[in-house]
This record gives C-alpha cells, structure tokens and sequence, in this order.
C-alpha cells in the first residue's frame, strides 16, 4: 500500500514565530490520551468528539499544546500503539471529520495540535505485515518487516536471545502457507506488533505519505513512538541485559561518573555512557530523522518532531535534536531523578548545557501514559522499575496527601525551568496513581505477558473525573469507563477545584499565567545556595525556591507570585516550592 498526500500543503492559522523563539522552544504541551480524556458517546471510551468538547478547559488552564496519544485504525491490543491504519482514525474513536473539526476547534483557540506516530512497528493486522505472511520466505513483502530463519536443527529456536519489552521472547514463530513451521519475526514489544524494517527503502517512503497525509490536514507536528528504536544492529547478535536495566533503554544504569561512587540516590543518574544494546539507540536513526525534517520543511507553521527517545547519557540524546533532525526530545533523566537536591540540580543544569549544545530545548516533562504518575512516584519507598507499574500488593506506598504535596513543588520547580514542558492530562487535578485496579480489569499487555507478576501500565491511565458525583465523574453522559475508576477521585474532579484559591488545578493556572508573563522558557538560571536539601535559583526577575527537606527554610527577600502549598510568614514548609519576585 502506497500512500498519497491527496490535498494541498495547509499552513497552520496560528502565528508564525520569529527565528529563536519558535513556538515549541517555550511551549508547556498537554498529553490527552484519548481512550481516557473524554466520552462523548458513551460507551466508555474516551473519543475525537469528547475530546472537541473539552478542549476550551485546556485553553483555559493556559497550555500552548495538545499531543493526542494514538487514535488511528488498531485492534487495540496496546491501547492503539499497534497502528492497522496509519491513514484513518478507529471508530472507536470517530472518523477523519470528527478529527478535522478537532484541529480547526484547537486552531480556533490558539492550540497547536501534535500526534502520535509510531513508525517502530505496526500491527499485525496492518495489510503490510498479512501480506508478507502471505506472500513467503524472500518476498518483497516480507522484507517490510524483520522475518528470520529459526536456530537449531529444524528452525525451532528463535534467531537470537532478544527479549521484548513487555515480558517473553521477542520473537514469534508463523506457521507457513503449507501448514509447515516457518520463520520468526521481531517484535520488540507485544508479539502483534512486528517491527518494520527501517533497512528498506519501500518503509522509507511509506512513512513519507503517512506524513504528508496529516501534515496536509494541518497538524502541527508529531511525537515520535521509540524514536529510539526501528534500526537494528547489523546481524542481529545476542545481547542480555545486565541487572538493573531499564526496559525501555536496556541498557544499565550507572553508579559512577568520572569513576567515583556516587550516593545511591544520585547514582541511576549520573551521566555515564552505558552499553548501547543492539535493538535501540543505534546511529542509523538518524537519517531517518533527517529525511521527515526535510518533509517537515515543505510546510509553512513551524512544524515539530519530538521523540520519544530512551537514550543514556544526555549527550547522546542531544543528538536527536540536532539542528537537521528533530527539534524537541523527552527528557526522562529527569523524568527519573529521584527528590533529591543534589541530583536535581546536577540534571537541571546537565539538561541546559547538553541540549542548549545543539541550540535546542531542554523538554521537561515529569509524567505520562507509561510511568506512574509522579503524585505517587515522587514519594514511593519501594521498588519501582519503569513499565512495571504497582499496584495492591505493591510496598512503600505514599500517603496520598504528603505526595501530592511532593508533586505540587515538583511541578512548581518544573514550569519555572527554561525550555518547553509537558503535562499528562489529570496531572493538573493531582491525580494519585489508581492502585487498587481489580485483576480482572487490567488491560496493558505487560500484565499478561508476565503472568500478573508486573502490573504494567493501567493505574495511570484510568479515565479522569471532570465533574459530579454520579459514576464516570463526567467522563462521559453515562457510568461506563473502559477501567473503573477510584471510588476517592469525586474530591479530584475539575469543577470541584475550578476557581478555588489553593487546589490543584488552581496552582497550575496560576503557574502558567507566571511563567508566560515572566518569560521564564526563556529564561538563564543563576544559582544560589541555602542548604543541602534546598534548590535556589534566579530566572529574570523571578526567585524559585524549593524545600527538599523536612526542616522549614527561610526565604529570601521578595513577594510570592507562586506557591505550592500553604506557607507561613516566611519559613518554607518541607515539599514546597515559591516563587519570589
């Protein structure tokens, strides 16, 4: 299947920006996962429609952006990131004019709208991958994805020890047209996503079109699924990851920098190189970026890539946004640091400095679709792997009022960094993490690939309340919703907290108005000391502190603009981050 781009090029209506202070350089972009943002129809999924609806909410909590999570044709095996149809929405979601009228209501209130892309794999329904099962052993159409011949006598064992991500091998045997046992093909994450292979130039080109095809429409750019991904090293050798990997990087993070120990808080941060393992991170990646630039260039509006790419150490993720490649990478090392003073300010100031290298942004970002939501994670004691996820059985569970608190400063410190910013929808209602999901409601693949052992990815996607009492918190006009959602978030919902001094939502838009009004995206970071478990920086005319510790602070002279939680007179409680002016 070749795609076409049938319309011509549509500039964005928005405003053009100046050379230096292109949109995406400042932009606090919003994440709506759309099967839990809003239900229009009332089936219990969130959709296109619902999602039109409540997009004057995002205007007015100030963001700049919506990045829409996957809504394209799937069978939904992974929440929409196994794509049938790069070219069409899922009627599970709408049709190709509930997404037009989407973007022209977006583009009415002064949001730019960027999609998902996921070009690593597709689904194995994709008529791509069925007709390279149909078509046999070296046919043009296998080579669209990475078929191998098994090991051992008779091809029983799979082509190398590889892993996938969610749990298992990464490899999956087909039985042939003639009933025989056949080839195995690559599937980093669930066994019907098969990844396409980026070695052939037909991939090349049909990611062109898709492209195209929205870029016509008029969006305004994409986040990039694995853009760490898709190149494989040359042959494919064995790798296993050492202990402590991260799944989505597999590679170990390091305990040393410059070879000295570091405290064990700081350590899964330091800026080490770690081994880049075969399947990920390879040089080869960036060409592909090179070539959709170009694409990108064609259009009028400023449009962006930014990748999802899990890459170690910094440096080596800077070269993702090089000037001729993409222009906005997520910065999960800081995702990752722990709460810690230390570690914090030395990834703050890694991130300006690496990124700032390539004249590109710092992307901060503290939550999202895969990792618990940082109103729990930020104050968890126990284990907490990236993709594992916790749930009833889970140790070291915070209680949920000292976390939010945790998760207030972390966000107040977070919006006052230069660069562009991303929220996860709920964050801006202190959604905890849903940790008490019965098993017979769990839906992320990792949870069935591991047998139950890890809980995957559920309790942060759970659909968010809006408003009322009643079941579904206004998520949709009835009480269905795809994953059930806490009995306690009737306290969390939107218009319990729209227009009240101190609630979460509150905070938020109070955030945002201070840092567009004092230019802070832009702004150069000056530190100052006040203690170990203190972060104390000036940007422009702004001073943010932030209390890490248990004892209160004295603060500097200057009047509040921001804060987020309660102070008295002028000592910083513990977990509070103020801005001073």
């Amino acid at each position: 299947m070749t795609i076409i781009a049938t319309t011509s090029p549509t500039p964005s209506p928005l405003s053009p920006s100046t050379p230096g202070r292109e949109w995406w350089r400042s932009a606090v972009i919003y994440q709506v996962y759309p099967r839990s943002f809003a239900d229009a129809n009332g089936d219990g999924i969130g959709d296109l429609p619902g999602i039109t609806r409540r997009l004057p909410a995002l205007a007015e909590l100030g963001v700049d952006a919506v990045w829409l999570s996957p809504f394209q044709t799937s069978p939904q095996r992974d929440a929409g990131y196994d794509v049938a149809d790069y070219c069409d929405v899922d009627p599970l979601f709408g049709t190709l004019a509930d997404f037009d009228a989407l973007l022209d209501e977006a583009h009415g209130l002064g949001l730019r709208v960027i999609i998902d892309l996921v070009p690593n794999h597709s689904s194995s329904d994709h008529t791509w991958f069925q007709e390279a099962l149909a078509a046999g052993p070296g046919s043009p159409e296998r080579a669209r994805y990475i078929f191998r011949e098994g090991q051992g006598e008779h091809g029983e064992l799979p082509p190398n020890n590889w892993e996938s991500i969610f749990g298992g091998p990464a490899w999956t045997r087909i039985t042939e047209a003639d009933g025989q046992p056949g080839q195995w093909y690559l599937h980093l994450f669930d066994k019907s996503q098969p990844d396409l292979d980026w070695e052939n130039p037909w991939v090349w080109e049909q990611f062109r079109g898709i492209l195209r095809f929205w870029l016509d429409r008029g969006v305004d750019g994409f986040r990039v699924d694995v853009a760490h991904g898709m190149i494989k090293e040359e042959g494919l050798p064995d790798y296993t990851p050492p202990a402590g990997a991260g799944s989505m990087t597999g590679a170990e993070l390091p305990t040393t920098t410059g070879g000295i120990p570091l405290e064990p808080e700081i350590a899964a941060h330091a800026e080490q190189d770690p081994a880049t393992p075969p399947y990920f991170g390879q040089d080869g990646v960036h060409e592909i970026y090179r070539d959709w630039h170009k694409v990108l260039e064609e259009y009028e509006g400023d449009r962006v890539l930014c990748g999802e790419a899990w890459v170690e150490p910094l440096e080596k993720l800077a070269r993702w946004v090089r000037p001729d490649e993409m222009q906005q990478t997520f910065n999960f090392g800081y995702l990752e640091t722990p709460w810690n003073a230390p570690a914090l300010r030395t990834v703050i100031d890694r991130s300006i400095s690496v990124f700032g290298s390539v004249g590109a942004p710092s992307t901060w970002v503290l939550s999202n679709h895969d990792v618990v939501r940082h109103a729990t994670r930020l104050a968890l004691t126990g284990d907490n792997p990236q993709g594992h996820g916790i749930g009833p059985k889970s140790t070291g569970i915070p209680d949920p009022a000292f976390a939010l608190r945790r998760a207030r400063a972390a966000t107040a410190l977070m919006l006052a960094l230069p660069g562009s910013a991303y929220l996860y929808q709920g964050e801006e209602l202190g959604l905890p993490e849903a940790i008490d999901l019965p098993d017979e409601a769990r839906q992320d693949p990792t949870w069935f690939r591991t047998g139950g052992e890890r809980y995957g990815r559920d309790g942060c996607r759970v659909p968010i309340p809006w408003e009322g009492a009643d079941p579904s918190y206004g998520f949709g006009p009835g009480a269905a919703s795809w994953l059930p959602q806490p009995a306690s978030w009737a306290e969390y919902t939107r218009s319990s907290q729209r227009g009240v001094p101190g609630s979460t939502l509150t905070m938020y838009q109070e955030a945002l108005a201070a840092r567009r009004e004092h230019d802070l995206a832009f702004g150069e970071l000056e530190w100052s000391d006040l203690g170990q478990d203190t972060l104390l920086f000036r940007s422009g005319a702004v001073t943010v502190v932030v209390n890490l510790g248990e004892k209160p602070v004295e603060l500097p002279a200057g009047e509040i603009v921001l804060q987020s939680g309660p102070v008295e007179g002028r000592l910083l409680p513990q977990d509070t981050t103020v801005w001073l002016r």
